[in-house]
């Protein structure tokens, strides 16, 4: 036999190197397995691609540059899952902390779009800082589990009730704030179709639903002349749009967050997606059955991809990156390693080809999007113990103030202030962690110096 052939024998195969990096064969999948569940994955997260700019839009942020900086940050981030961490988990710009960004924060406190970056880039770097000193099991520890379920639903319902204004079946009435809106207006019938359509797709555990939910909403508005139909192929797939208008603009006020109203942000920013990102692993690692012992393997890992694309993303000029729970659909496809991760963030880049259709999809086609996802995350209600008085009342107003106020920040203030006055009025002062005095002591300064935020 010669030398070559015995060093090709030798040499292990890009397969076999694959195979032992993802451990696919130890965990009972392949590559072609891997490849169907990064694309289930990619469709059933597709729609934060077009909702995301139309949320930051609303912030006076150029929708095709956040279009761009969307789908990089779903690369950067799914790929350092997958190659980081091995987990079948994709990473994008997360739904309810876009809306935090654009509504409470840039037109509910009159902060500029720019600022409100430096703060996602913030709270990006000190989640990076907490993962590497392994502070954050203190922190997440803290935090009661009914308010961390009333932040989730509060955030839910604060999605769909921006869904619902922005397909017009909810809207503004001097005598009563808000009424229905009039669905005769075939916008806001386009909408109600795509909520009904899209409904009906969950219900029948379609992957990727929501997004194929708004492709046939945009279609039916295309037949109906409700939105624009494009013509050429140039309507369809073109080069990225430029990012220079929102690319590195988190350090140009760098120096605005050092104040108690960016503090707040700030931290809110940080509970948000840490909250988020530490259910989505469990939720996830259990399908998978990757968990040992009841405890989640590489958490560290996979914490530190989720904040060093909310790094990623700040710079790239787009609101918190977070986990996606919509990974779950990819695991049921029998996605179990990073490489459908990986496949997923690949998928992701191929559609940055496609930002054309942002003309395409309007507000009427991602409503029902929004309202869908508000619907996903209330049934965090499930989990909150509503008859004990001392849960209840700080939860439910943490839940009702979000949309009433359209501030989540708001809402997390008021819990974190009333969940320890309630408890230390219950006689159980024991069960309340030091550092809810101190968040206490933090959103009454809030609330006192700052009333019109």
């Amino acid at each position: 036999m010669s030398t070559q052939l015995k060093q090709e024998q030798q040499q292990p195969s890009t397969t076999s190197r694959i195979d032992r990096y993802f451990q696919l064969t130890a965990l009972g999948t392949s590559v072609r397995t891997e490849l169907i569940a990064g694309f289930t994955t990619f469709l059933a997260m597709a729609y934060i691609l077009f909702v995301n700019p139309n949320i930051l839009g609303a912030a006076g942020m150029d929708t095709g540059a956040v279009f761009v900086a969307t789908g990089l940050v779903a690369v950067v981030g799914s790929l350092t899952m997958g190659l980081l961490a091995n987990y079948p988990i994709a990473i994008a710009p997360g739904m309810g902390l876009n809306a935090f960004f654009a509504y409470s924060v840039v037109i509910g406190m009159d902060i500029s779009w720019q600022t409100a970056l430096s703060g996602v880039l913030v709270s990006g770097l000190f989640f990076i800082v907490l993962t590497l000193s392994g502070i954050r099991e203190t922190i997440v520890n803290a935090i009661p589990a009914p308010l961390k379920m009333a932040v989730a639903a509060g955030i839910g319902f604060f999605i769909a009730f921006i869904g619902l204004k922005n397909a017009g079946i909810v809207v503004a009435n001097e005598a009563t704030l808000v009424s229905l809106g009039s669905l005769g207006t075939g916008t806001t019938l386009l909408a109600v179709f795509g909520l009904v359509v899209s409904a009906l797709l969950m219900a029948r555990d379609v992957k990727g639903g929501i997004f194929i939910g708004m492709l046939l909403t945009a279609i039916v508005g295309m037949i109906f002349g409700l939105v624009p139909t494009p013509t050429a192929i140039s309507d369809v797939v073109s080069m990225p749009p430029s990012m220079s208008s929102t690319f590195g603009q988190a350090f140009i006020n760098f120096g605005d967050v050092f104040t108690l109203q960016m503090l707040v942000v700030i931290l809110t920013f940080f509970f948000i997606d840490f909250f988020d990102t530490a259910g989505t692993l469990v939720a996830v690692a259990r399908q998978a059955g990757i968990m040992k012992e009841n405890k989640v393997p590489r958490a560290s890992k996979a914490l530190l991809a989720d904040s060093t694309a909310t790094v990623a993303g700040a710079i790239f000029g787009t609101s918190t990156a977070t986990s996606y729970v919509e990974s779950s659909a990819g695991v049921a496809a029998g996605g179990r390693t990073g490489l459908t991760a990986v496949f997923a963030g690949l998928f992701f880049g191929l559609a940055l080809f496609f930002s054309p259709l942002l003309a395409v999809v309007t507000a009427p086609v991602t409503a029902p999007a929004l309202i869908i996802v508000g619907v996903l995350m209330a049934s965090a209600l499930l989990d909150i113990d509503w008859k004990k008085i001392e849960i209840a009342v700080p939860a439910f107003l943490t839940i009702i103030m979000m949309p009433l106020t359209s501030s989540i920040a708001t809402g997390i203030g008021l819990g974190f202030i009333l969940y320890p006055l309630m408890m230390i009025a219950k006689g159980k002062t024991k069960e309340i962690h030091p550092i809810m005095y101190g968040m206490l002591v933090i959103f009454l300064a809030y609330f006192m110096f700052l009333p019109h935020a």
